[in-house]
């Protein structure tokens, strides 16, 4: 029997950032690597990530989840509303 999807396991993502963004977040990720932040890039990112959800959320959609997509992501433009 398949075990279910672990919603706290981590999955390698391929995002792209404009340059000096990533370099401040790395920049804080090193500042911050020791007690008593011990933050890592990872964390930073899915902070931030999570905070930008909350924010959508409570903008777009009455504070609710988004629905489940139908399919995956596709690269390229994004589509014009």
């Amino acid at each position: 029997m398949q075990q279910p999807p672990n919603p706290k396991a981590k999955v390698r993502a391929t995002i792209y950032l404009p340059q000096d963004v990533l370099d401040e977040a790395r920049d804080a990720a090193v500042h911050l690597a020791g007690y008593p932040a011990r933050l890592t890039l990872t964390q930073l990112a899915e902070n931030a990530f999570r905070a930008e959800l909350r924010r959508l959320k409570a903008l777009y959609n009455n504070g609710q989840d988004f629905p489940p997509r139908d399919e995956e992501l596709r690269g390229g433009r994004p589509i014009a509303a």
